[in-house]
């Protein structure tokens, strides 16, 4: 991989953050794409600024992101962006939210950055080479057992019509966990398993901007993520289940009752 790849990720992720953090107290515009999910005015500037930086250092990538149409070309790379993760907590001011770029190369993630803008965190992972929190090395937690650890999850936006809406999930973890924390975004949650700060994260629905980054961050941090039956993850199959890895088969046999 090329350093620019690299740089170019980093440099645009932090001056999306940078902007999103200057204005999370001001008034922001808001539209519903659904009963209760959102799109601010603040996530299409940052989309804005990440794609014109993009598209002005590599003109033939293709681009997939969560505000616009994708960007389809001809290139073996593809970049993966969620300008704005945790748009309902930035709405209402609440200061939990990131900023999520991954580099894809002929299918395979390669590079993965995600930057919490409110507590100056960068989360970053090449393919082969690690997973890093602010240059320094990370690894995923040495919770082995169920009952001992610190989840997270996330809920979908069809919560309120939907049967598979996880609270099923959630009920049964709450019981079998030490705990388990809703904090609105799932690219950070998924970063905090890199990190150790999690033990295991899973959610329902999730889209490709939403898990393409931290899912390799992770891998690189030596965690675990694949579907809920414990198969090879996809991030087009709706099922995130990521721990690192010392409960992940507690965790799918969880998510195997009902």
């Amino acid at each position: 991989m090329t350093n620019k790849f690299k740089k170019t990720a980093i440099d645009t992720a932090k001056k999306a953050g940078l902007l999103l953090k200057k204005n999370i107290d001001k008034v922001h515009r808001i539209e519903f794409k659904g009963v209760i999910d959102i799109v601010t005015e603040m996530d299409k500037k940052a989309e804005d600024l990440i794609i014109e930086t993009l598209k002005s250092s590599f003109p033939e990538h293709g681009i997939l992101t969560e505000e616009s149409l994708e960007q389809k070309s001809s290139s073996e790379y593809r970049w993966i962006i969620d300008p704005l993760d945790g748009t309902t907590n930035y709405s209402h001011g609440f200061p939990v939210f990131c900023v999520s770029i991954a580099l894809e190369k002929d299918g395979e993630i390669i590079l993965g950055v995600v930057c919490n803008p409110m507590l100056n965190e960068l989360f970053t992972a090449e393919k082969g080479n690690g997973a890093y929190l602010n240059n320094k090395k990370i690894k995923i937690s040495h919770i082995s057992k169920l009952s001992n650890s610190l989840l997270a999850t996330g809920f979908p936006y069809d919560v309120r019509t939907s049967p598979e809406n996880n609270i099923n999930h959630f009920s049964n973890f709450a019981v079998r966990a030490q705990a388990i924390r809703r904090a609105g975004s799932a690219a950070l949650d998924m970063c905090y398993v890199a990190c150790g700060r999690f033990d295991g994260f899973w959610e329902l629905k999730l889209k490709p901007w939403d898990t393409a980054a931290a899912m390799l961050i992770i891998n690189e941090a030596g965690g675990t993520v694949t579907n809920f039956k414990g198969k090879p993850f996809s991030m087009y199959s709706g099922e995130t289940l990521a721990s690192n890895g010392l409960i992940h088969d507690e965790m799918v046999k969880v998510l195997k009752s009902r």
